[in-house]
C-alpha cells in the first residue's frame, strides 16, 4: 500500500470519536428500572434479607460476647473459669450463625442474581430485534456485543452491591452506633462519626473525579472490540488488499490508549485505598487512645478496651468494603447507562396502536404514487405507481442506483414511504401489524447471509415446524438437494459464519430452499440468480416458474434473460418508472430496456466464445 492511502486509513482510524457517557446520567431512574427484576422474585429477596439480618445481628453480637470473656478472665478467683468457657461457647455460635446465614442468603439470591442478568438480556436482545433497519445499517455489532456483556453482568453487580454489601453496611454501622451511644462517652461517639463522615466524602469525591478514566476505559474497550470483529468478519475483505498490518496496527493503537486510560485509573485508586487506610488508621488510633485513658482511670474495663476496639474495626472493615462496592456501583451504573440508553432508542418503524392483522385472500399488491428518500433532499423514488395481479410476475429492472431494491425493502416496510400507499389486497401496510405483513412475504434477497449452524436448521429456518420430506422437497426444488447429499454429513453440515463454507451460488440456492418451504403468498426474488452458473440458472428458473404460479411474485432483475416471461416488465432510472410493458414490448419501443438487452446479449456472446476457445 502506498503511504498517503496508508496514512489516510490511519487519519481515519483517529479521527474516530470516543463518546463518554453523560456525567448527568439518570442513575437513579435506571436503578428505578430495575425493581421489576427484583419484584419477580421478592419472596426470595424477603428471605434473604431476613438472613441478612440475623446475620449481621450475630456480627455485632460477637464483640460483645468477647469484651465478657476478657472482663471474666480479668476478674480473680478460680469460680469465673465456668464462665468463659459458655461465653467461648456462645461467641463460636454467633460466628457459625454468621457464616450460615451469610450462606443461605447467597444461596438463596443466586436466583435473584442470575433471573435479573436474563432478564436483562432478553429484554435488550428482543429489543434489538425490534430496532428498524436504519438502526442496524449504521450499528457496530462489536461495541453493542460487549455493551450487552457489561450491561448484563452489572445488573448482577448492582444487585449485589446493594442487598449484599450496602445494605448490611448500612444496618452493622446502626447497631455500631447504638451500642457506642448506650455504653459509653459521647466523645467516643463523636470521633467515630467525624472518621466516618471524613471516610464518606472523601471516597465519594474522588470516586466522582476519577470516574472519567473508567468512562473512557468503556468507550475504548469497545471501540477495540469492535475494530476486531469487523476485521474478522471482513476476513477476505483484509487479504484482499494486504491490509492485515492496517488493521493490526488500528486496534493497537486503540488498545494503546485504552491502557493509558486503564493505568491511569490503577493509579487514581491506589491514590484512593490509601486515603481511606489513612482515615481508618487515623480514627481506630483516636479511638483507642480514649480508650486507653478510660481504662487507665479505672472508667473503663480491659473488656471495654477490647469491645471499642473490634467495634471500630468491625465498623471500618465494611466501610472499606462500602468503598470499593460505591466504585464498582458507580462503574456498574455508567455500563448499565449504555443498555438503558439502548433500551430507550425508539423503532423508527412501529405499529400504530390500531394496527390490524393483514389478511390475504387474493394477494394482490399496488403501489400508488409511492416516493422515498433515505435521506432528505435525496430522493430515491418518485411518483412510483403499479400493481401485481394474483399470481402474476412482475419483474423491475434497471441500470445500479435506479431504485429497484428499495422496492422490496418498502414492501417488507423496513422503512415508512414519505408519500403515496402501498397496498396488499386492499390493505395499507402500513395500518398492520409488521409481524402479520412479514408472514405473508418470502424473499430470496441479494445477498443471502447464512447462520453458521446445520444446512438443516438455515432451510428449516423459514418454517421451523416443518418436517425433513418438506425439507427436502424444497432443496430438490431449488436444485441443491443434490449437492447437500454429496457431503459427508449431509444435511447436518455446518456452513460456517455467514455461510462461508459455502459457494455465492449453493448460498443463493439455500435462500431459494428457504423461502420455498415458507410457502408465502407473496415472493419477492431480489437478483435471485445473480450467483448461478448458466445451468444452475436454468434449472432454478425452471423451478422458480413452478413456484410462481401459485404466487404472486416480484422480480428484481440484473439478467434480463430471467425475466422474458414476465407478465409485466418496469424499468426504473433515476427512481423512476420510464417504460414498462411486457419483454416483446420494450424490445419494439427501443428505448433502456432495448438499450440493456443489446448489451447484456453482446456480453453473453462474448461469454460463448471465450468459454469455447477454453475447451
Amino acid at each position: 500500500m502506498a503511504s498517503g492511502e496508508s496514512g489516510h486509513l490511519k487519519s481515519a482510524s483517529h479521527a474516530a470519536r470516543i463518546e463518554t457517557p453523560h456525567s448527568n446520567r439518570a442513575d437513579l431512574y435506571n436503578l428505578r428500572r430495575m425493581l421489576p427484576y427484583l419484584w419477580t422474585y421478592r419472596g426470595r429477596v424477603l428471605i434473604a434479607l431476613s438472613c441478612l439480618i440475623v446475620a449481621k445481628v450475630a456480627t455485632v453480637g460477637v464483640p460483645l460476647v468477647l469484651k465478657r470473656i476478657v472482663d471474666a478472665l480479668d476478674t480473680p478467683g478460680q469460680q469465673a473459669l465456668a464462665l468463659p468457657l459458655a461465653l467461648l461457647l456462645a461467641y463460636g455460635g454467633l460466628r457459625m450463625t454468621t457464616s450460615l446465614f451469610n450462606e443461605l442468603r447467597d444461596s438463596l439470591f443466586a436466583r435473584v442474581r442470575f433471573g435479573a442478568m436474563h432478564g436483562l438480556s432478553h429484554q435488550v436482545l428482543e429489543h434489538l430485534h425490534v430496532l428498524s433497519l436504519s438502526y442496524h445499517l449504521e450499528r457496530r455489532t462489536g461495541q453493542i456485543t460487549r455493551d450487552l456483556e457489561r450491561g448484563a453482568r452489572s445488573v448482577a453487580n448492582i444487585v449485589n452491591n446493594m442487598v449484599f454489601s450496602i445494605l448490611p453496611t448500612i444496618a452493622e454501622f446502626a447497631l455500631v452506633a447504638v451500642i457506642l451511644l448506650s455504653q459509653y462517652a459521647a466523645q467516643f461517639t463523636l470521633v467515630t462519626f467525624a472518621a466516618v463522615f471524613v471516610y464518606i466524602i472523601f471516597t465519594f469525591s474522588v470516586t466522582n473525579w476519577r470516574m472519567h478514566h473508567r468512562h473512557e476505559m468503556n468507550a475504548l474497550d469497545s471501540q477495540a472490540n469492535s475494530q476486531a470483529i469487523d476485521s474478522l468478519l471482513n476476513y477476505e475483505t483484509v487479504k484482499y488488499f494486504n491490509n492485515e498490518q492496517h488493521e493490526i496496527e488500528r486496534y493497537h493503537e486503540t488498545l494503546k490508549q485504552w491502557e493509558d486510560a486503564a493505568v491511569n485509573s490503577a493509579t487514581t485508586m491506589s491514590m484512593l485505598n490509601f486515603g481511606q487506610g489513612a482515615i481508618v488508621a487515623c480514627g481506630v488510633t483516636a479511638i483507642m487512645i480514649l480508650a486507653a485513658q478510660g481504662v487507665s482511670s479505672g472508667e473503663m474495663s480491659l473488656g471495654d478496651l477490647v469491645l471499642v476496639n473490634a467495634m471500630m474495626l468491625q465498623l471500618f472493615m465494611p466501610l472499606n468494603t462500602l468503598g470499593i462496592m460505591y466504585r464498582q456501583l458507580r462503574y456498574s451504573l455508567a455500563d448499565m447507562d449504555l443498555v438503558y440508553q439502548l433500551l430507550d432508542t425508539p423503532p423508527q418503524i412501529q405499529d400504530s396502536p390500531a394496527a390490524q392483522e393483514l389478511r390475504v385472500v387474493r394477494p394482490h399488491v399496488r403501489f400508488t404514487d409511492v416516493e422515498f428518500c433515505y435521506e432528505a433532499n435525496r430522493p430515491t423514488l418518485k411518483d412510483i405507481s403499479f400493481e401485481i395481479q394474483p399470481g402474476q410476475k412482475v419483474a423491475v429492472v434497471g441500470p445500479s442506483g435506479a431504485g429497484k431494491s428499495t422496492l422490496a425493502r418498502l414492501l417488507f416496510r423496513f422503512y415508512d414511504i414519505n408519500n403515496g400507499a402501498i397496498l396488499i389486497d386492499g390493505q395499507d401496510i402500513s395500518a398492520c401489524t409488521q409481524d402479520s405483513l412479514r408472514r405473508c412475504i418470502g424473499i430470496v434477497p441479494q445477498d443471502t447471509v447464512l447462520f453458521n449452524d446445520t444446512i438443516l436448521y438455515n432451510i428449516l429456518y423459514a418454517r421451523p415446524e416443518a418436517s425433513r420430506a418438506e425439507v427436502e422437497h424444497a432443496a430438490r426444488l431449488a436444485d441443491i438437494h443434490d449437492f447437500i447429499c454429496s457431503l459427508p454429513a449431509g444435511y447436518d453440515s455446518v456452513v460456517g459464519e455467514r455461510g462461508l463454507k459455502l459457494s455465492g451460488g449453493e448460498k443463493q440456492r439455500m435462500a431459494i430452499a428457504r423461502v420455498i418451504l415458507k410457502q408465502a403468498s407473496i415472493v419477492v426474488f431480489d437478483e435471485a440468480t445473480s450467483s448461478l452458473d448458466s445451468r444452475s440458472e436454468g434449472a432454478i428458473l425452471q423451478a422458480l416458474g413452478k413456484l410462481a404460479k401459485s404466487t404472486t411474485t416480484l422480480v428484481i432483475a440484473h439478467r434480463l434473460s430471467t425475466i422474458v416471461d414476465a407478465d409485466s416488465i418496469l424499468v426504473m432510472e433515476h427512481g423512476r418508472i420510464v417504460e414498462r410493458g411486457r419483454h416483446a414490448e420494450l424490445l419494439i419501443k427501443k428505448g433502456l430496456y432495448s438499450h440493456l438487452w443489446a448489451l447484456q446479449q453482446e456480453e453473453r456472446t462474448i461469454e460463448k466464445i471465450t468459454e469455447s476457445r477454453q475447451y
